[in-house]
């Protein structure tokens, strides 16, 4: 399970960051369910950490602006567990996306210093099949 908290009505988790050489950085990102990648980090951050390169990214902004950014894989530390994703290069406060949030519930309460809770789904029950 993840915890954070809320903060100027914006859920804020931690979660660590593991860059080329094994060097680590804890980083406080917003959950934003409308962003749809992984993780976005500063170009700072991403240089510092030495983040392989792996593409270009195209996105619509909420304002319908169009932006381009660099893709970096990265190994974050997300439920206990070490997980290579897609980190997206931004000037902007780090972000926590839907792909991150897969096969999680998300939970807030969304009041100053509420808590912010991601934790793991149980996967779907099978049903047994009925034999005719």
């Amino acid at each position: 399970m993840i915890r954070g908290i809320v903060t100027s009505s914006e859920g804020i988790v931690q979660l660590s960051v593991f860059g080329k050489r094994g060097q680590q950085e804890t980083v406080e990102a917003i959950v934003d369910t409308g962003y749809d990648g992984y993780l976005t980090l500063p170009p700072t951050m991403i240089r510092e950490l030495e983040l392989r390169w792996i593409s270009f990214g195209d996105a619509t902004l909420a304002d319908g602006s169009e932006i381009e950014f660099d893709v970096h894989e990265g190994e974050v530390l997300w439920d206990r567990r070490r997980v290579l994703i897609s980190i997206d290069s931004s000037d902007s406060t780090p972000l926590v996306g839907m792909q991150l949030l897969e096969g999680f519930e998300l939970t807030m309460q969304v009041r100053q210093n509420g808590p912010v809770l991601i934790k793991r789904m149980k996967p779907p029950s099978k049903k047994p099949r009925r034999r005719r």
